[in-house]
């Protein structure tokens, strides 16, 4: 009973669209000061300031300060992942065309951070293609690797030793929200998410979360994995 009432007063609390709106503009992983918050929201500064505070308050923001400003981000990598999942469940909007000024979604569609790992059309690609190489196994949402598949992530400088003795789970299904299937999540998503950046296989954009695949990283991925992308 205590469950139900905690997940109901959450529920609650995201239930609001200027704390939604908030809340799916910090998804990124990136702290943001109330007044951009507020803007995203299309709410006053009072009333921003009030929405934050129940956020807060729910653990599911934490506050940054840094002399006199206070910037705002998720509390927790859990709280990402559940906001993904509910806009992975949520009604599709009705098509509609879009201004050709409006280049971004396609763009944020093909690859994007989803918090701390790689989602869209690139992230769901490969997670097929680990699965059709053998080199992850998949039951329902949680995903064990084999001997292959440590060989090939090893050979992205990704510490799978490292990785397993996290208290995060190694490697797990996460649903996207824009294709509607699923692609790696877990520490291994993020390890390797962030073997392409580093590699600069992954360029980050100037539009928050929107990745762009380079050259280096198509071939990166053709060695690495065996993937045409």
């Amino acid at each position: 009973m205590e469950s139900a009432v905690q997940i109901a007063r959450v529920a609650a609390l995201l239930g609001d669209p200027a704390r939604a709106a908030m809340l799916w503009l910090l998804i990124d992983g990136r702290a943001r000061p109330a007044g951009e918050l507020a803007f995203a929201a299309n709410v006053s500064a009072q009333s921003a300031s009030g929405h934050l505070s129940k956020l807060v308050e729910a653990e599911l923001l934490r506050v940054e300060t840094q002399g006199r400003h206070r910037y705002y981000c998720l509390a927790n990598h859990t709280v990402g992942i559940a906001l993904e999942s509910l806009a992975a469940i949520a009604p599709q909007p009705a098509p509609r065309p879009l201004p050709a000024s409006m280049g971004t979604p396609l763009a944020m569609r093909f690859a994007r951070s989803c918090y701390d790992h790689l989602a869209g059309e690139l992230a769901v690609q490969m997670l097929e293609r680990f699965e059709e190489s053998g080199l992850l196994s998949r039951s329902d949402k949680q995903m064990e690797l084999s001997a292959e598949g440590e060989q090939a992530f090893s050979s992205v400088g990704i510490d799978l030793d490292a990785l397993r003795g996290a208290r995060r789970q190694l490697a797990c299904g996460c649903l996207d929200w824009s294709e509607r299937r699923f692609h790696l999540g877990g520490a291994l998503g993020a390890a390797l998410l962030q073997a392409m950046v580093e590699r600069k296989w992954l360029l980050r954009g100037q539009q928050p979360r929107v990745l762009q695949l380079t050259p280096r990283g198509r071939q990166g991925l053709k060695q690495a994995f065996g993937l045409e992308a």
